[in-house]
């Protein structure tokens, strides 16, 4: 069979490279096109390489399309791939470093909070040009598969403004389920688990072995647990209070919550610094800096390691290519998806993009009802989701008093800050990414009067309670294996490879 798959932002080396392999171990898929774009010519032109050399070295005769122009690329294309990140690194500095300076302290800031709020403002314009390419090049039954963050706002605006049928898709949940096991001593495929909630903040409101339910025995597991009691300690408390486990890692969790991250001298109790993600005051922009300055060096050893292998047992457990296998062979497989809700959740709105267990055969997409999530994780994803509402409709209209209003929302923001000093960094942030928010014009002209006329509320020269340096090339050479795990990490890639489905 041959159909067109478009991958859009697949300067994105970890996740492009890992999807390819994903999608090309299915027999049936040795002759379907491949087109890869990204405005970055350089990422572009390396990540082809390394990708055709993986498919050379397995006997296919695929050709990548590479391309610069995004039209070019969703041309007849019945699938698309997104994995953009809107202002690159730059703009990602400014998401942590301007909320530092307010007392806002976090460790990814690409989902809530201060920073995920301004990620969804670069990343949702962007996406209605993409579905308006899509509309008007693709096929007329095109899939978009979004892996980019803010995972639930974009998906949101693509759903109900860009005309495009979309499904938002990450890891979260496998990586979850491969703790829970873990914690028991068991095989990943030995528990079953019910997840759902919001991407990000998805909660096992079931996990049972053999027939026996094992939820209400997790919160002595993971506090039993050598590793997690000390990598987890907020999930572990998030599992104290509400009763079930949430999805998402430590760090990220706790810039979603107002309880973890508001009192500076309190920070250092809830996080490890062991691994980034565990909770390191921007720790994901450290690892995504290093990753980038590493893959530009090494690039040369990265062409001559083993290529990857296009077998059924080195396939990840990313669930585009199984989505696209169901759909396309009728082969049915069992994920969790990000979907418009629609009902799938009864307490949860109808409008919202729930994160819930979803079916794929040769028939479709279908969503089971799940009901009621629990009321105390219902009533965290509620807050979320009416954050993500407001951020989601200012990014459309471009109207800077929903964007204001989303930053006084949001739990963390609102933990720490008061009306006035939201108003003056939401300012800074508008000023600090105005060529990356094309629909903020006028407000972006009378922030910087604002700015400029002087009389500001004083800010602080912080760089946060558990901040790393960025490592020089030089450092990270001294070992290279961590550096090319750093750079998988980077891509947030980093339990691909162990949650096998």
């Amino acid at each position: 069979m041959s159909f067109k798959v478009a991958f859009i932002g697949a300067g994105s080396i970890g996740f492009t490279r890992g999807l390819l392999r994903d999608l090309l171990a299915v027999p049936e898929f040795n002759n379907i096109e491949i087109a890869f774009c990204d405005i970055n010519q350089h990422n572009l032109d390396m990540v082809t390489e390394l990708c055709q050399r993986d498919i050379r070295e397995n006997g296919l005769n695929i050709q990548i399309q590479p391309t610069t122009d995004r039209r070019e690329a969703l041309k007849d294309a019945k699938y698309v791939l997104c994995t953009i990140r809107v202002g690159g690194l730059e703009a990602f500095a400014t998401d942590v470093d301007i909320p530092l300076k307010y007392g806002v302290d976090q460790c990814v800031g690409d989902t809530l909070c201060a920073g995920g709020i301004m990620y969804g403002q670069r990343g949702i314009a962007e996406m209605l040009d993409i579905c308006k390419d899509i509309r008007e090049q693709s096929a007329p039954d095109v899939l978009l598969l979004n892996y980019s963050n803010p995972m639930a706002m974009l998906t949101w605006a693509c759903n109900k403004y860009g005309g495009v049928r979309t499904i938002g898709l990450c890891h979260g949940v496998q990586h979850g389920h491969h703790q829970i096991a873990e914690a028991f001593g068991l095989k990943m495929n030995e528990v079953d688990i019910v997840c759902a909630g919001i991407n990000h903040q998805t909660w096992y409101i079931k996990a049972s072995h053999e027939g026996k339910d094992l939820t209400g025995d997790l919160l002595e597991a993971f506090e039993k647990h050598p590793e997690y009691s000390r990598t987890e300690k907020v999930r572990i408390d998030m599992l104290r209070r509400f009763g079930y486990y949430s999805t998402e890692s430590n760090g990220h969790l706790s810039e979603y919550v107002p309880w973890y991250r508001k009192r500076p001298e309190e920070i250092k109790d809830w996080i490890d610094l062991d691994s980034w993600i565990n909770g390191e005051t921007g720790g994901y922009l450290r690892v995504c800096t290093e990753g980038r300055n590493w893959f530009e060096t090494d690039f040369p050893n990265w062409m001559k390691d083993e290529p990857m292998q296009f077998a059924p047992e080195k396939r990840g457990g990313e669930h585009g290519s199984y989505i696209i296998e169901g759909l396309e062979t009728g082969r049915v497989y069992r994920g969790h998806f990000n979907t418009v809700n629609n009902g799938v959740i009864s307490n949860l709105p109808d409008d919202a993009i729930i994160e819930a267990p979803g079916y794929v055969d040769r028939n479709g997409i279908s969503m089971p009802h799940v009901g009621d999530l629990p009321l105390g994780p219902a009533a965290v994803c509620n807050v979320s989701i009416s954050v993500q509402r407001l951020a989601v409709e200012a990014a459309v209209h471009g109207d800077d008093k929903l964007l204001r209003q989303a930053f006084m929302m949001d739990p963390l923001v609102g933990a720490v800050c008061n009306p006035k000093e939201i108003w003056q960094m939401v300012d800074e942030m508008l000023v600090a990414q105005a060529e990356w928010l094309p629909q903020y014009g006028d407000a972006i002209a009378a922030a910087e009067a604002r700015l400029a006329a002087g009389n500001l509320i004083p800010t602080k020269e912080y760089e946060g309670a558990a901040r790393l340096k960025v490592k020089t090339v030089e450092e990270m050479q001294k070992d290279r294996d961590a550096a090319n795990k750093n750079a998988g990490e980077s891509d947030k890639g980093k339990d691909r490879e162990k949650v096998q489905q």
